[in-house]
């Protein structure tokens, strides 16, 4: 959180969950939890700001298989209303609305937020993602 307060304004974090891994099982469980800033920088110079955090915290993206295990993973799921649809950065997040681990966080953390391109309340997507393993993380933060 520290390394994001550089370069967001009004930084608010959802709690932390603990969820199960969801595309290759055979790994430990991920800690997950969603931001919200405001920032001055474009869509992509907030990408670079996010892999330097992600590359500092060791990940490395060469040596890594997809969905698999990571030391860090920071997504930028929406960038207000904006539409970005560049080949190194989507969004919004095109698999938000799927995944319990990114929306439990995001409607808890925003519950009255809309999906930019369909007007839906997130909050609405949650039946959709039951079952698939988020648990309120009650340990010391990670």
């Amino acid at each position: 959180m520290l390394e994001l307060q550089a370069n967001l304004t009004g930084l608010r974090a959802s709690s932390v969950y603990k969820t199960s891994p969801r595309y290759l099982i055979d790994q430990a469980d991920f800690y997950n939890l969603v931001v919200e800033g405001a920032t001055d920088l474009q869509p992509l110079q907030l990408l670079a700001v996010t892999q330097a955090i992600e590359a500092r915290f060791g990940r490395d993206r060469t040596c890594e298989q997809s969905k698999g295990p990571r030391t860090l993973d920071i997504d930028i799921l929406l960038y207000g209303d904006a539409r970005i649809d560049l080949p190194e950065l989507v969004v919004p997040h095109p698999g938000m609305t799927e995944r319990a681990f990114v929306l439990v966080p995001l409607v808890e953390l925003a519950p009255e937020l809309r999906h930019p391109l369909f007007g839906q309340p997130f909050a609405s997507y949650l039946n959709s993602v039951r079952g698939q393993g988020i648990y309120l993380h009650a340990g010391p933060p990670v």
